[in-house]
């Protein structure tokens, strides 16, 4: 996409965070952007904050683990702006634990969440990008999906591994029929994703990867010009990140090794 003015977007998690830095970084270049998340009051307020910009926003409650919902999220979108152009799913929840301690509620409720809410966003919205040969799917993941730094947050990095895998796979067949992908591998970012932590075991530290924490923000920026340049991983923290990657791909198990020592 060259020009994102008049586009409509539908961001999920859109109320606080990442998603709502990108709401309002698309908004800022005349995006007209449906914030959805499964807080009402802060939809509403992302919205508010878009319209006091000169921007247009409206605000949907919307629960990403539930099918009718995210289709009615659709329904909201064109009825209010008319047909979805960019469509991010953002929303992300933190089960913390050693592997043994977590039940498998607690999986269900990750993969539903963070995965499946991914999978329901591309059933509902693509097909009508497809229609058209245009529209942009941005789907966030992290850098736990692309190295495990951490064994306390085992779902997280599977759910998120999966989605760089379906989004990657997503391209191969979007990409030739003119609809962009963008999978978002964020580092730390300072978000409230705190508030979404389930614990099991007790409160621990956790394991991060070796990356300073950067603004929502700078994330939100970053997302916009992925967008604009048709860029398929947004690392927000690239050059660390290609080079973690690289030494990764380059030993395995030399790599392995390390990490298992540093816990």
């Amino acid at each position: 996409m060259e020009d994102l003015r008049g586009r409509v977007a539908v961001v999920t998690g859109g109320g606080s965070g990442m998603g709502r830095a990108t709401c309002l970084a698309l908004a800022a270049r005349g995006v007209h952007v449906v914030v959805a998340d499964l807080d009402g009051p802060r939809t509403e307020a992302v919205a508010a904050e878009i319209a006091a910009r000169g921007g247009e926003g409206l605000g949907v409650p919307c629960d990403v683990s539930q099918d009718a919902e995210v289709a009615a999220l659709r329904t909201s979108a064109v009825e209010h702006f008319g047909e979805v152009d960019i469509v991010m799913s953002n929303v992300g929840v933190l089960t913390v634990g050693n592997p043994e301690d977590i039940p498998m509620s607690a999986w269900r409720r990750m993969v539903e969440t963070n995965l499946l809410s991914v999978a329901r966003g591309i059933s509902v919205f693509l097909p009508s990008m497809l229609e058209r040969g245009a529209g942009h799917i941005v789907n966030t993941a992290s850098t736990a999906g692309l190295w495990a730094y951490s064994y306390e947050r085992l779902p997280y990095s599977a759910t998120k591994a999966a989605v760089v895998a379906m989004s990657e796979a997503l391209a191969l067949y979007a990409r030739p029929r003119g609809v962009g992908v963008t999978c978002l591998c964020p580092g730390p970012v300072k978000t409230n994703i705190g508030e979404q932590i389930e614990w099991f075991g007790g409160v621990r530290p956790l394991h991060g990867p070796p990356l300073e924490p950067i603004e929502a923000a700078v994330v939100g920026e970053q997302v916009v010009q992925a967008i604009l340049d048709g860029t398929f991983l947004l690392l927000t923290h690239p050059a660390e990140t290609h080079a973690i990657l690289v030494e990764r791909a380059e030993d395995p198990e030399s790599f392995l090794a390390a990490q298992v020592a540093r816990m």
